[in-house]
């Protein structure tokens, strides 16, 4: 019984300093963690405007760039990150939007960066994504996101959205093709594309009235 007692009073105490450096350890990484996170964000809109960055970058030296080259604004019900380098002379060179949804297995979300026409895709990049990988998770690697570039987010008929398909050789203005094996995946960013490209083609729309 003693023993027992003993063992007891043994395991709650080192469960209770083990849960006590935990939260020490939770507490004192939560600014570095943060810190990463919002490096990581800002990348991802810097890479999806095509802002040229050193291979190696530390992230204090990413956030003085972004502080200085782009600008957050509202735009109707949308934040859009303005890219205005020192060349541009005040002017805008790209904007990009933030998207997200739910993909298959976990939350996407990602950033859509636009010439200053508002309808030709500069860039898309992808900042959090749980997809399968070689599967759904190809949506991050570079041979998809390529074919985002140049794009259009309206058809030949002026209406607004982007397709991911296949089987077409000859793709629309606004089509890129999908991944094999991911076709729910490539459902859903389609989905969450268009969205904010409804948002974006409504707002610009309301500013030409």
């Amino acid at each position: 019984m003693k023993n027992s007692l003993y063992t007891l009073c043994y395991a709650g105490l080192l469960g209770t300093v083990c849960a006590l450096l935990l939260t020490f350890a939770s507490s004192f990484t939560a600014p570095y963690r943060r810190a990463n996170a919002e490096a990581e964000e800002i990348r991802n809109i810097m890479t999806a405007l095509k802002v040229p960055l050193e291979s190696n970058i530390s992230s204090k030296r990413l956030v003085e760039i972004f502080n200085a080259n782009i600008h957050e604004q509202s735009h109707g019900e949308q934040t859009i990150y303005v890219y205005s380098p020192a060349e541009a002379q005040g002017k805008s060179d790209a904007i990009a939007v933030r998207f997200s949804g739910s993909g298959l297995w976990g939350p996407i979300k990602g950033f859509l960066a636009l010439e200053p026409d508002m309808k030709t895709i500069r860039g898309v990049t992808f900042y959090e994504q749980e997809e399968t990988p070689g599967l759904g998770g190809e949506i991050a690697s570079s041979w998809f996101l390529e074919q985002f570039a140049g794009k259009s987010i309206m058809d030949e008929s002026g209406k607004g959205g982007i397709k991911i398909s296949r089987g077409h050789e000859q793709k629309a203005l606004n089509e890129v093709d999908a991944i094999t094996g991911a076709t729910m995946t490539c459902e859903k960013v389609e989905s969450m594309l268009n969205t904010v490209i409804e948002n974006i083609v409504k707002e610009k729309d309301r500013n030409e009235q």
